[in-house]
């Protein structure tokens, strides 16, 4: 056993102390949830901030998710190496961006332990810096084909193709190269059109717009909390619009900590993301959440959070302070919202229109939160109603150990809901019963 695996042990056991000392002062009865949420004042961790992260195990031959009543779910594809992200095509080629931190430099004790612990979870490791192309060509839901489709990225997230261009999120910027429908390989040179800095939350997702002429890209902080400084985070924490006929590339709304999905809602043809907020401040505080993304518009990280409630750990700015929106809808604290796709009503038997959110799952919390896939009713265009769960069981009952954690979430060629688990290395595909 390697040194890194000893001492991940030693602070999980250091973590359940911490866990255990934290809810013996009392923890929230209930998730922050809703356009009304009722979030917890906080309460800072200090140096000492709880650390609960589940042993990645991976799944069982024959084991899988447990999908909701009137839903089943099968294996897609598998053998993939942390799938990370899910595009498709009209014509049904399902496009995986196979993704990974690397180990980072560790600069305190903290740190490695951080280190430590992510790699007893699957979240370090050699990026595979590729995109697989899966085809089921006879149509009974497993691709059969599998095959490397783009090499030698740089930690790729999201893609598009608009025309005949095929675009990725590399994390140091955008890349655009030549497509031809039902092409299987890109072996050509890309052009890269953005420049973002890497590291920290090092995901680029990208969505066209409704009318093709742009391409709006979610970049996350470096930091929790802007600690690494204000250089570090210029130019991070926001949404991107790139203007694809002038190569312009503009900050559409900022202070959203870690924009990850992006998704139109169709009736108001808005554009919405799901927000990772911040850590270190109690269970439910604040909330990960569901929001519109209004133009020019600031969410309030790192100097506040749901509006105007000041962290007071940060130096502040009572101007940004003042003019903080209010996000939409709260999904917990610190479920790791991050797939975000529309979902008609008609898609999955029993569902209205509304969007899925595909929940990564917590860390810094007393008892585990998401590790799911879940569904938000929409009504008018707004959020309406409870989450309901699409997948679950992606937990041992006991939290000791993960066996998958579902990131992108995307529709499928044939009424069907695919899901990238980058623990279980697998694409998941739900369908009615």
């Amino acid at each position: 056993m390697s040194f890194s695996s000893i001492f991940a042990r030693v602070v999980a056991f250091i973590g359940a102390g911490t866990v255990a000392w934290r809810r013996l002062r009392g923890v929230p009865s209930q998730q922050a949830i809703g356009a009304s949420p009722k979030i917890p004042e906080a309460k800072a961790q200090g140096a000492l901030p709880t650390l609960k992260m589940p042993t990645a195990r991976g799944w069982r031959q024959g084991q899988a998710p447990q999908a909701a009543p009137g839903l089943k779910v099968n294996a897609f594809a598998t053998n993939l190496k942390h799938p990370r992200w899910i595009y498709v095509r009209p014509d049904g080629d399902v496009f995986v961006a196979e993704a990974l931190q690397p180990a980072f430099a560790t600069k305190s004790i903290f740190d490695y332990a951080m280190l430590s612990t992510m790699r007893r979870a699957a979240a370090v490791g050699d990026s595979p810096n590729r995109i697989t192309l899966l085809r089921d060509k006879d149509g009974d839901g497993v691709a059969e084909i599998q095959s490397r489709f783009l090499e030698g990225l740089n930690q790729p997230f999201g893609m598009q193709i608009i025309n005949d261009t095929f675009y990725v999120g590399n994390t140091d910027g955008v890349m655009a190269f030549p497509y031809q429908a039902g092409a299987s390989q890109i072996t050509v040179s890309g052009k890269k059109l953005t420049h973002f800095k890497p590291g920290g939350h090092w995901t680029r997702s990208l969505l066209a717009s409704t009318d093709g002429k742009s391409i709006y890209i979610g970049v996350g902080s470096q930091s929790n909390i802007g600690e690494t400084g204000t250089e570090s985070e210029k130019g991070r924490a926001a949404i991107y619009r790139l203007e694809l006929a002038t190569g312009d590339c503009t900050i559409f709304a900022s202070g959203l900590r870690n924009p990850v999905g992006l998704a139109f809602e169709p009736t108001t043809s808005a554009l919405w993301t799901v927000v990772n907020e911040r850590d270190g401040l109690g269970d439910e505080t604040p909330p990960d959440y569901l929001t519109r993304v209004q133009e020019g518009g600031f969410y309030g990280w790192p100097f506040c959070y749901w509006g105007q409630t000041v962290d007071d750990r940060v130096p502040q700015d009572a101007a940004l302070v003042a003019k903080a929106i209010t996000p939409d809808y709260a999904l917990g604290g610190h479920t790791a919202s991050l797939g975000l796709c529309w979902m008609p009503e008609g898609t999955l038997p029993g569902f209205p229109d509304g969007m899925v959110i595909g929940q990564h799952g917590s860390w810094n919390r007393s008892t585990l939160s998401g590790y799911r896939v879940v569904f938000i009713p929409f009504v008018n265009g707004r959020p309406s109603g409870s989450p309901r769960d699409i997948l679950s069981g992606f937990l041992a009952p006991d939290e000791s150990e993960s066996y998958g954690r579902p990131v992108g979430v995307v529709l499928g060629p044939d009424k069907s809901l695919l899901i990238a688990d980058d623990v279980g290395d697998v694409i998941w595909r739900v369908t009615g019963a």
